[in-house]
């Protein structure tokens, strides 16, 4: 059936690749269909836009299988203002009452019954309407037999009636031609009083590089994150993700090369077990000291992580550190053991970690250690002038590319919330493979990632020389710049 969904007006690349995989979540596809292209019945939706309305527009129709998934779906998510079953919909008022009469009565009846309460709420995109003309819109529904009370505060059924202005392309929001009206029942609705009750500024232990909650939020519902899985994050951090993946229910492990936020913290009172504490959540399985280019776990280990979500440091704002030092990977000093009697306060020394490589080893590490249909959920940086990702990722081909969200963080430089999805298992061959893919990747992008500092490429001006000769590489087309600063 096609259900009305109401985005609201933020992180526009994000909002369907969200709900696609909350539906999988919720069982919306098929589950006899499986194949390696479609690992436990993965596909995507069907949806439509409404008339007259441009791509980047809050509303859209979508074709879920039930009301109940639907409600699910909408109530999970974080970008889904509201999924509504619609009534009726028209360009102007007259046109709407036509649709609404001529709705099926069995679907309507139901809703419109003497012991029931109910709602009306007006809501409008690219305008604002008084309360006193929000009045006459909801008194001008007349037509509609409703039999039931008026209950403002807890009713049965929600009615919303939703309008946009025929604004054009001068708003500073995506254009639509023509107004449209749309009158439907609610189904449900996105709970984002999680935003501000997780909201960074009021988090216990805090890092620099700390995971925005909305975009945290937004990670574990990519991932799946659900009771009785188990979620790792290789470069946990203040724990972040991992919260927003208990919040839902996930067991949850983290890793971190640096041994001063994992176990000390700020103090007792002051570390990521707080942040956990904080909300009420189930804390970690475990926290280790990890290096990601050096795992720690054992041969032959396999398939235990349900997925893997993780922001690596790809050196914007903090910069990648492995193990070794840069003596020891010079060759200036010999490897060494640390005495018992100083184990207790020794830091290990590091080195710079350069992007390439840490990509590298995240896929090596999702691919070992992902069950098969899990998922692995990151970002990776873009600069503005590169063609999109999928052209120049070295892509394990025990994965499949099922989403990727574009945020544009400056006028250069983006970054891309890439999904994987586990599709086969990780061979000697592919590994191999994957290794020719890592050495290609370097070599053809040494122009941003030696070593591995992205920072620098970022931040430095641009190569005018380049520019005025017009023999340089053509600028990647920007998109439309809306009202909003996440959109």
């Amino acid at each position: 059936m096609w259900y009305l969904c109401v985005f609201y007006h933020r992180l526009l690349d994000y909002r369907k690749s969200e709900v696609e995989s909350l539906a999988q979540l919720f069982g919306a596809f098929d589950p006899e269909g499986l194949d390696q292209q479609n690992p436990k019945g993965y596909c995507s939706l069907e949806w439509r836009l409404p008339q007259h309305h441009h791509p980047d527009s809050p509303f859209h129709f979508v074709n879920l299988p039930s009301e109940d998934v639907a409600r699910k779906i909408a109530n999970r998510s974080i970008l889904v203002k509201g999924m509504y079953e619609l009534w009726g919909e028209g360009d102007s008022y007259k046109e709407l009452e036509e649709s609404i009469k001529s709705y099926p009565d069995e679907r309507k009846l139901p809703y419109l019954e003497s012991g029931s309460t109910f709602k009306i709420n007006v809501d409008t995109f690219g305008k604002v309407l008084s309360l006193q003309d929000q009045n006459q819109r909801i008194q001008g529904l007349s037509y509609i037999p409703f039999n039931g009370r008026v209950n403002l505060k807890n009713p049965d059924h929600k009615f919303w009636l939703m309008e946009t202005d025929d604004y054009g392309s001068n708003n500073g929001l995506p254009p639509i031609v023509q107004r449209r009206i749309f009158f439907g029942r609610e189904i449900g609705g996105a709970d984002r009083k999680l935003i501000p009750t997780y909201q960074l500024k009021s988090r216990t232990y805090l890092g620099p590089t700390a995971m925005d909650a909305e975009m945290a939020f937004l990670m574990a519902n990519q991932a799946l994150a659900l009771p009785g899985k188990l979620v790792y994050d290789p470069f946990v951090g203040t724990g972040s993700i991992l919260v927003a993946a208990a919040h839902f229910g996930a067991m949850t492990m983290g890793a971190d090369i640096d041994i001063r936020v994992v176990r000390d913290g700020r103090g007792p009172d002051c570390n990521v077990w707080s942040n956990f504490k904080q909300y009420g959540l189930p804390m970690p399985i475990a926290l280790l000291r990890a290096d990601n280019n050096l795992p720690p776990w054992r041969p032959g280990l396999k398939e235990v992580f349900d997925a893997i979500i993780s922001d690596p440091p790809y050196g914007v704002r903090a910069g990648g550190r492995k193990s070794g030092g840069r003596k020891l990977l010079k060759g200036a000093v010999s490897p060494y053991v640390v005495p018992d009697d100083k184990r207790t306060d020794h830091i290990p020394s590091t080195a710079p970690y350069s992007l390439v490589e840490c990509v590298h080893d995240l896929l090596d590490l999702a691919a070992r250690l992902i069950v098969m249909g899990g998922r692995l959920v990151f970002f990776y940086p873009v600069l503005r002038e590169d063609d999109y990702v999928e052209n120049h990722f070295p892509e394990h081909q025990c994965f499949k590319l099922i989403a990727s969200s574009e945020q544009i963080l400056s006028s250069r430089y983006s970054r891309v919330l890439l999904t994987m999805v586990k599709i086969s298992p990780y061979t000697e061959e592919i590994a191999d493979a994957a290794r020719i893919k890592h050495m290609e990747f370097r070599e053809n992008h040494l122009k941003w990632l030696e070593n591995g500092n992205l920072h620098s490429v970022v931040f430095s001006p641009a190569d005018s020389n380049s520019n005025a000769s017009g023999e340089g590489k053509l600028s990647k087309e920007s998109k439309p710049k809306y009202r909003g600063k996440y959109v």
